[in-house]
């Protein structure tokens, strides 16, 4: 399944949201990425690590960052929640750390984490050194 069929499931399985709704949802996310530094680290990311090879896809909760070609893949998903960032990943064991909180798919980072900067930036790191590997069309 692509990230855009999966991502379509899940808005199929939540409450259909009105267009107002949608609207506040993305300008939460556009707020939370700006506010957070977030947005600027990830566009930081494709300028320096990938020499502009990425691209972001953008939806109601959040952006996709992605690169690689059609058999290397990889992205980092970002998803807003009201003021927290939380990370979509691989599915794991729950992390025993604190922070970032883990619920065995997704690393959340509530304001007072990411108002840490470094906070942010090593999960960043993190999910850039090891990213979701998408599965290929074949």
């Amino acid at each position: 399944m692509s990230d855009q069929e999966q991502a379509a499931a899940e808005q199929g399985a939540a409450p259909e949201l009105d267009e107002s709704q949608r609207q506040a949802q993305r300008e939460n996310a556009k707020h939370i990425l700006q506010e957070s530094g977030a947005a600027t680290m990830l566009r930081t990311l494709n300028k320096e690590q990938l020499k502009n090879r990425g691209w972001f896809e953008e939806y109601d909760s959040g952006v996709i960052f992605k690169w690689g070609t059609w058999s290397t893949r990889r992205h980092v998903w970002v998803d807003i929640q009201g003021d927290s960032i939380r990370f979509r990943l691989n599915p794991h064991l729950k992390c025993k750390a604190a922070v970032p909180i883990c619920d065995g798919e997704y690393h959340t980072l509530r304001r007072e984490h990411w108002q840490q900067r470094e906070v942010l930036l090593e999960e960043m790191a993190k999910n850039f050194a090891k990213p979701v590997a998408e599965p290929s069309a074949d």
